[in-house]
């Protein structure tokens, strides 16, 4: 049985997450902590353990928050004697990933977060927009509304391909409420609005896309040494030496999840393993896949 380990994306977050991990042991995860707070300079487990769910739900804060928890749950997996051949993410997730993976050492992929977090929090406050989870339709028929609404003049896309009957759209306030509106006329069981502060994974976040490049030219990405899916291609990657670029693309672009968990079936995996705050992804396999097992590591 080949097992893949999946790490969640932002929005995951919860004040506290990971206290019960760490006081258990908290000698195998001082050194994660120390490492973040050292790049990125304030005191991560402090605002991971301490600060309040606003606080937390800071894109500067939560994407490196989600990502040290992600980690401390990757090694508690490993500490447990687990092991794994295959790694994806869900939009952030895919940071915390190529660290297991071992194309990136954890002080380069804490470098990364900094400057992605930073990139997309300057990007928000200036552009804004909104998400929404449509559930209950088909990726098809959401695709279809986002067009005509788009078409007459008020943007929105869909962003992330979570299941086979659930994708989450961004854009504009007004597109993004006239798809919501379209959906349910054509039959959408939920819509539900998420608390976001902008259109991720859309045209909104292009320019952090870009500047973040820019800031990550001169980082050394290496080979993976575990099979990684990557977001942008809803495949496995095997060629990084355009990693880069496909990582600023990943930031404007949408999560091609289901399409990952179907090529990681394809390849063999049939375990999968969430390694980070709550258990939104092992959700997602159980409704995307059948004959494989899921599981969380998120206490």
């Amino acid at each position: 049985m080949l097992t893949a380990l999946l790490f969640s994306g932002q929005g995951s977050q919860k004040p506290g997450m990971g206290k019960a991990i760490y006081d258990a042991a908290p000698g195998n995860y001082e050194d994660i902590f120390t490492a973040g707070s050292d790049i990125l300079g304030f005191d991560v487990k402090k605002a991971i353990f301490e600060g309040t769910a606003e606080e937390l739900a800071e894109t500067r804060v939560s994407q490196p928050a989600i990502f040290t928890m992600s980690l401390i749950c990757a090694r508690k997996f490993l500490d447990e004697g687990g092991e794994f051949a295959a790694v994806a993410g869900h939009s952030l997730g895919e940071y915390a990933a190529l660290v297991m993976s071992g194309a990136v050492d954890m002080e380069t992929g804490f470098t990364l977060i900094k400057h992605r977090a930073a990139c997309m929090d300057k990007a928000a406050k200036k552009n804004g927009g909104r998400m929404s989870a449509i559930l209950g339709l088909p990726a098809e028929v959401i695709e279809e509304a986002c067009k005509e609404v788009s078409d007459g003049g008020d943007y929105v896309v869909p962003v992330n391909y979570n299941t086979k009957v659930q994708t989450v759209i961004a854009g504009s306030d007004a597109g993004t409420e006239k798809a919501s509106a379209l959906l349910k006329e054509k039959g959408a069981k939920r819509i539900v609005p998420l608390a976001v502060a902008a259109a991720f994974h859309s045209e909104y976040m292009k320019e952090a896309g870009l500047e973040f490049r820019e800031l990550i030219k001169d980082i050394k990405i290496g080979e993976p040494q575990k099979a990684f899916y990557s977001n942008v291609t809803g495949a496995r990657l095997t060629d990084f030496s355009n990693i880069h670029d496909l990582l600023s693309r990943h930031i404007f672009s949408p999560v091609r999840f289901t399409s990952e968990l179907a090529a990681m079936q394809a390849d063999g995996i049939s375990r999968f393993v969430e390694c980070g705050p709550g258990k939104a992804l092992t959700g997602m396999v159980g409704k995307t896949l059948t004959d494989v097992t899921s599981e969380a590591i998120d206490k």
